[in-house]
């Protein structure tokens, strides 16, 4: 996870196009500047974060069931709740379903744990065409090092 660049997911353990889900995982930092102030004594991953980073699962989940040919945007949340805090040095399991497509938009239940629930939340997306090939070709790269790629090979190929 690198945190200042807003790369949230370090893998993906599972992925099921049809069923619509995705399990990913994310390892916390043991040292990141959001730590210093978040809090001093007490470092907490932030909340805007944790939501971030079911964003992002939602978000691979959705690249992965269009081919990698439409992106992703963050549109609205609800239903967001944070029940522990995480802490540095830990390793996240993050999830997320699909229960609505279509008209532009997708929805998502997304949920984070460690050791238990960490956070859930209802996630909307904007799926649309690539505004820039650069973008593109950025999510391509990322979601080959992520292990996006078992079962979208096609997709992924040069």
């Amino acid at each position: 996870m690198r945190l200042e660049y807003f790369e949230m997911i370090d893998r993906v353990v599972a992925l099921d196009r049809d069923a619509g889900t995705i399990h990913a995982q994310a390892d916390v930092p043991a040292v990141s500047p959001i730590f210093e102030g978040h809090f001093p004594g007490h470092p907490i991953m932030p909340g805007v974060l944790l939501l971030e980073t079911m964003a992002q699962a939602a978000g691979y989940l959705a690249l992965a069931r269009n081919g990698l040919v439409q992106m992703p945007f963050f549109a609205g949340s609800s239903k967001a709740k944070f029940r522990r805090f995480v802490v540095p040095d830990t390793v996240m399991d993050i999830r997320a379903k699909l229960v609505h497509d279509g008209s532009g938009y997708a929805v998502f239940e997304t949920r984070i744990d460690q050791d238990g629930r960490v956070a859930d939340a209802e996630v909307m997306l904007r799926i649309m065409d690539f505004p820039a090939e650069d973008l593109r070709q950025a999510m391509l790269a990322r979601a080959r090092t992520i292990g996006l790629g078992a079962g979208i090979e096609a997709e992924l190929a040069p």
